[in-house]
């Protein structure tokens, strides 16, 4: 796993929870990297779980509810730090249909050893997008939350919705509804 997403999820956390609380999931992970990361490293995914499952019990949120929030900080990371991947798109669906022929590619130009989640699009209307996600790491809550930000990005609503086609979140159909309010 790249290490922009260990950096960003250490300064969301001590933004949302202090320092000391970095310092804490940091100890209680007994990590390989000792929880030292450069944004163009890579880790290893068990290190993420690791810190994201010690910051749950140490919060009483929800790993997915972490991920979740994490995914909407990463967003703006995203924006802010390769707004080309965003500005061709004048609409969220437009945008979410094209995760797997584009995003990801121009996401593996700059990470070439990114291993990245696939999305399968199942159907697509003017309104509304049906896809299947597939990963190892059961992040589904991360991909929802960076579809909670396309559309709020867009200034855009929509209702998105996650069926677990395999209990372990390995593999979620999002359905998602644009809406007019």
């Amino acid at each position: 796993m790249k290490g922009i997403v260990f950096t960003e999820f250490l300064q969301l956390v001590e933004d949302k929870f202090g320092l000391e609380m970095v310092d804490q999931i940091i100890e209680e992970s007994n990590l390989p990297s000792n929880g030292v990361y450069t944004a163009i490293g890579t880790y290893e995914f068990s290190e993420m779980l690791s810190l994201i499952t010690n910051l749950s019990k140490n919060t009483n949120i929800k790993t997915d509810d972490l991920l979740l929030t994490y995914a909407e900080h990463f967003f703006g990371v995203l924006a802010g730090g390769y707004p080309q991947l965003i500005e061709r798109y004048t609409d969220p669906l437009d945008l979410l249909e094209s995760i797997e022929n584009h995003i990801h590619v121009e996401v593996r130009k700059i990470y070439p050893s990114a291993e990245l989640p696939t999305f399968e699009v199942l159907e697509r209307t003017p309104d509304s997008l049906a896809m299947i996600y597939k990963s190892s790491r059961a992040m589904y809550s991360f991909g929802l939350g960076l579809m909670h930000k396309t559309f709020e990005h867009f200034n855009k609503k929509a209702v998105i919705t996650c069926d677990k086609l395999k209990d372990d979140g390995t593999e979620v159909k999002f359905m998602i509804q644009m809406t007019n309010g």
